[in-house]
Parts: C-alpha cells; sequence; structure tokens
C-alpha cells in the first residue's frame, strides 16, 4: 500500500485530504508543522509528501532543504496558495515533481498524487 504524507498547518485541510485518499486505499499520515514532518518522514519513509510552503512555524521550503540536505529524496508535490516566482525557482532547485494551488481542487489533486505514487 502506497504511503502519502500529507502537511499543511489548516487542520480542515489535512483531514479532508486524508480522508479522500484513504478511501483510495492509500496509508495517509497528517503533519501540522515542519519539525512532525520530518520526524514522520524519517519513521514511515512515505511514497510522496504534500508540503505546504507557508506554515506558521517552518516553511514547507525550510522542510525540503531540511530533506535534501539530509539525502532524503522522498518525492514532494508543494501546496500553495500564493504565485511566488522566487519561491517556486526556490524548490525547484530543491528537486519537487510539482505544485498544486490552494484551494484544492479533488480531481486535480488526485491526478498527480496518484501519478507520483505508481512512479518508482
Amino acid at each position: 500500500m502506497p504511503k502519502l504524507l500529507i502537511v499543511d498547518d489548516e487542520s480542515d485541510i489535512r483531514e479532508f485530504a486524508k480522508r479522500f485518499f484513504l478511501k483510495r486505499n492509500i496509508e495517509v499520515f497528517t503533519a501540522s508543522g515542519g519539525i512532525e514532518a520530518l520526524d514522520i518522514i524519517e519513521k514511515e519513509n512515505p511514497d510522496l509528501v504534500l508540503l505546504d510552503v507557508n506554515m506558521e512555524q517552518t516553511s514547507g521550503v525550510e522542510v525540503l532543504k531540511k530533506l535534501r540536505e539530509r539525502k532524503n529524496d522522498v518525492k514532494v508535490i508543494m501546496v500553495t496558495g500564493v504565485e511566488d516566482e522566487s519561491v517556486i525557482n526556490e524548490v525547484n532547485s530543491w528537486g519537487v515533481r510539482g505544485y498544486i494551488h490552494k484551494p484544492l481542487v479533488l480531481e486535480e489533486l488526485e491526478k498527480i498524487v496518484l501519478a507520483e505514487l505508481v512512479k518508482k
């Protein structure tokens, strides 16, 4: 069963996406912030991480940098509500698989996530 980690500081988004993917036979973990996300990634080794760019404690960009500095090449899709060219360029240099924009469109979310989970 594929493993997905959803990292977002908005609990309603985390829980909504979690329920959505559990129904698709995907094992789902959630984290409300960067430190929690890094711990889960280390323990559970997910196949894919949906990582919010803007979070209160640690930004998604910082989480991504820490992952790559630790030589962790887990697939990451950034989730953002803001179009910021400088952020996009920065995270591209750290190796992301793509972007999903808020508000989340379920069909788009499902298509992107399932496509990444079947790629090995």
